[in-house]
C-alpha cells in the first residue's frame, strides 16, 4: 500500500520545495512529487543558470574593459566550455543542496508525473498517496511565437542558456525580463544581438523613465533594439533563421524567443478533481490563501496571480502550508512582490509606476536621484543608476520604487520594508544610511521629492 502524508507537494521547485520544508516543520508528514531534479526549473534550467552565465558576463565585461580602473589584462577570453561546466555544477550544487534539505527535514522524495485523483488525492504511476491537503506548484512552460515551434535553431531560454557554443550572431523575440537578461549576457560576451519587442518599450512592465536608461545602455553596448513590431515569416535552415519584424528583416544563427510562459497544469487532472480556473483559463482560480476550488487542494507560483517570479511562489507556498496545516498566517501581498531584472545594468521595482499611479487616480509626486551623484556611484563606477519614488502627494505613502543601477536587485528590499509598513518618503528621508554605499540614493531620492537631496 502506498504511503499517506499530511501534505503532498507536486512540483520541486521554489514554491514546492520550500513549502515542502515549511510543511515539515510544522510537524506534517510531507512529500514531493518532481520528475526531475530538486529545484526544478528555475534551479536547474532557468534562474540559475541564467545568474551564473550572467555573472561570467559581468566580470569578462570589467576584466576586458577594465584599463580606466587600474586593470590591464591581454588575451581575455570566454571558455565556452569551461563556462557550460561549471553553469551544470552550480545547479547540481544547489539541487543537491534542496535534496538535503528534504532529507534533514525528512520529507519524502516522490519520482514521477503527479495528478490529482477526483477525491484530490495524488496519483503517480499507478500509485495512490492519499493526502489530507495537497499543494500544486508545477510552475510554467514557455510559449513558442505562434506557427514556430521551439527546436533546432529556434530556442526557449533555457536553449539560449545551454548552447554548446557561442553563437555569432543572435536574436532574442520579447524584452521582458527574461529576454533582457539573455540579450545583456551575449552582448557582453561579445555576441552581435538583435533585441525585439512587440510592445513600445523594453522591459515594458517597468517604470518608462527606467526602461529608457537600459534602451540607453543597450544600444551603448551594441545591442540593436527594435520596438513595436512582430517577429513573422520565420524560415529556419539548418544554419540560420530568417525572419522579418516590421519593415526590416534579419538572419541569425539562433532566434531566441522569451516572449511568454503559461502554467504548465497538463495532466494534472484539475477538472476531475474540481478546480476552476481563472484569467480566462489560463490560470487556477485561488483565495488570498492559495486554495482552489478543491477544498483540500493549494495552488502557488506560476500556476496563480499575475506574476511568475521564483520569490513569490516560495512566500505562497510557505502561506499555503501554513493554512493547510491550522497555523495563523497571513496571505501574500501581491501588491509588493518585487521585480527584479539582473541585466547591466540592474532593474529592480515594487508597487506602482508613474503611470500606473497616476490612472489610478492618485495625486503624485517623485523623487529621483542618480546613483552617480554619489560617492559609492564614482568609487563602484555606477555611472548610470537612478532611483526614483512614485509617492502619495497628500500623505506621502510610497506607492512604487524603481531602481536602476548595477545592484538594484539588493536595493529595492529597504523599500518594499517600508511599504509594508505602510512608512512614507518622509522617514526615507531621515534614516541614515552608510557612506559610502549606493543606498545613500535611497536618501537623496526621497529629500528629492520635496526638493531638497543634497547630492543631486
Amino acid at each position: 500500500m502506498p504511503e499517506s502524508f499530511d501534505t503532498i507537494i507536486i512540483g520541486g521547485g521554489p514554491g514546492g520545495y520550500v513549502a515542502a520544508i515549511r510543511a515539515a516543520q510544522l510537524g506534517q508528514k510531507t512529500a514531493v512529487v518532481e520528475r526531475d531534479k530538486p529545484g526544478g526549473r528555475c534551479l536547474n534550467y532557468a534562474c540559475i543558470p541564467a545568474k551564473t552565465l550572467l555573472r561570467t558576463a559581468e566580470i569578462y565585461s570589467e576584466a576586458k574593459d577594465g584599463a580606466e580602473l587600474g586593470i590591464v589584462a591581454n588575451d581575455i577570453r570566454i571558455d565556452w566550455d569551461a563556462l557550460g561546466v561549471r553553469r551544470a555544477k552550480v545547479s547540481e550544487t544547489l539541487s543537491s543542496g534542496v535534496k538535503l534539505l528534504w532529507d534533514k527535514n525528512k520529507v519524502t522524495w516522490i519520482e514521477g508525473d503527479g495528478s490529482l485523483t477526483p477525491e484530490g488525492n495524488v496519483k503517480v504511476g499507478e500509485d495512490v498517496y492519499e493526502a489530507k491537503a495537497v499543494v500544486l506548484a508545477t510552475g510554467s512552460v514557455a510559449l513558442p511565437i505562434p506557427g514556430v515551434e521551439f527546436g533546432g535553431r529556434v530556442l526557449d531560454t533555457w536553449g539560449a542558456w545551454s548552447l554548446p557554443e557561442q553563437p555569432q550572431k543572435i536574436a532574442v523575440v520579447g524584452a521582458g525580463a527574461s529576454g533582457s537578461e539573455i540579450a545583456s549576457a551575449y552582448a557582453r560576451f561579445g555576441t552581435e544581438v538583435l533585441l525585439i519587442e512587440m510592445l513600445d518599450q523594453i522591459l515594458p512592465a517597468e517604470d518608462r523613465d527606467i526602461a529608457k536608461i537600459v534602451e540607453r545602455s543597450f544600444k551603448k553596448g551594441g545591442i540593436e533594439i527594435s520596438t513595436g513590431a512582430p517577429v513573422e515569416n520565420v524560415e529556419v535552415s539548418e544554419s540560420s533563421v530568417k525572419f522579418t519584424y516590421g519593415d526590416k528583416s534579419a538572419e541569425v544563427d539562433y532566434l531566441c524567443v522569451a516572449g511568454g510562459r503559461t502554467a504548465d497544469t497538463e495532466g494534472l487532472g484539475l477538472e476531475g478533481a474540481g478546480i476552476e480556473l481563472d484569467d480566462g483559463g489560463r490560470k487556477i482560480k485561488v483565495d488570498p490563501y492559495g486554495l482552489t476550488t478543491n477544498p483540500k487542494v493549494y495552488a502557488i507560483g506560476d500556476l496563480v496571480n499575475r506574476k511568475a517570479l521564483a520569490h513569490k511562489a516560495e512566500e505562497e507556498g510557505v502561506v499555503a502550508v501554513e493554512k493547510a496545516g491550522g497555523v495563523e498566517t497571513e496571505p501574500v501581498n501581491q501588491e509588493l512582490i518585487v521585480g527584479a531584472t539582473f541585466t547591466h545594468p540592474q532593474v529592480a521595482s515594487v508597487g506602482m509606476t508613474e503611470v500606473q499611479a497616476v490612472e489610478a487616480g492618485n495625486e503624485v509626486k517623485v523623487g529621483k536621484q542618480k546613483i552617480a551623484g554619489e560617492g559609492a556611484g564614482t568609487v563602484y563606477d555606477d555611472k548610470e543608476g537612478l532611483v526614483k519614488l512614485v509617492v502619495d502627494a497628500k500623505y506621502g505613502e510610497l506607492l512604487g520604487a524603481h531602481i536602476v543601477g548595477n545592484k538594484a536587485c539588493d536595493m529595492i528590499a529597504e523599500l518594499v520594508a517600508t511599504m509594508a509598513l505602510e512608512g512614507g518618503y518622509q522617514e526615507l528621508a531621515r534614516i541614515v544610511h552608510p557612506h559610502p554605499t549606493v543606498s545613500e540614493a535611497v536618501l537623496d531620492a526621497a529629500r528629492a521629492v520635496d526638493g531638497w537631496a543634497i547630492h543631486a
